[in-house]
């Protein structure tokens, strides 16, 4: 008799389990909300350097390279030369340091690396959506670092976080 408990239990197990197992779910998530049957294509402007403070070389093409990617490889959406259903545009406005913090004998300690990104977006598919808006980002370092040694990080840094808003402003809509 407790052989024939102990069956049922172990046999209505593995039917639970089957159930569970052939029932999951599964999706992949990439933080773009694009309708692919309407919205195929896009086409990146390059965007200059034009800030009035300083100017860093690597800084545009870095910019530029990071943008197009992450459209490339978070999205589905094919890059063309021209007339893409979504279009972006700008320039980099501003990249400064000012000084942040002042120590007790009164020389800066903290200074604050700036970086401004204005971009023009149009969708072709939906012109509700179209905008001109600037993105920021900043990063602190110890003002007794040479500003050329903690540069190529920090501005690296910075492009990252201004791309995801970007990203985040034109395709994720959530």
């Amino acid at each position: 008799m407790v052989w024939i408990k102990r069956l049922k239990w172990t046999g209505l197990l593995t039917v639970l389990l089957a159930v569970v197992t052939a029932c999951s779910v599964s999706y992949k998530f990439n933080g773009s909300s694009i309708d692919y049957t309407k919205t195929k294509t896009i086409t990146f402007e390059n965007f200059p350097n034009r800030s009035v403070g300083f100017v860093w070389g690597p800084m545009e093409s870095m910019f530029n390279t990071a943008l197009q990617d992450v459209y490339i490889q978070q999205t589905r959406l094919k890059q063309v030369n021209r007339g893409g259903d979504l279009q972006l545009s700008g320039e980099i406005t501003n990249y400064d340091a000012i000084n942040k913090g002042i120590g007790s004998d009164g020389y800066s300690n903290m200074a604050e690396l700036r970086m401004t990104v204005k971009v023009r977006f149009v969708n072709n598919v939906n012109r509700t959506e179209n905008f001109e808006q600037q993105f920021s980002a900043s990063r602190e370092f110890n003002s007794s670092e040479q500003l050329s040694s903690v540069q190529d990080e920090l501005v690296t840094q910075m492009i990252k976080e201004i791309v995801e808003q970007i990203f985040n402003a034109t395709v994720a809509n959530w």
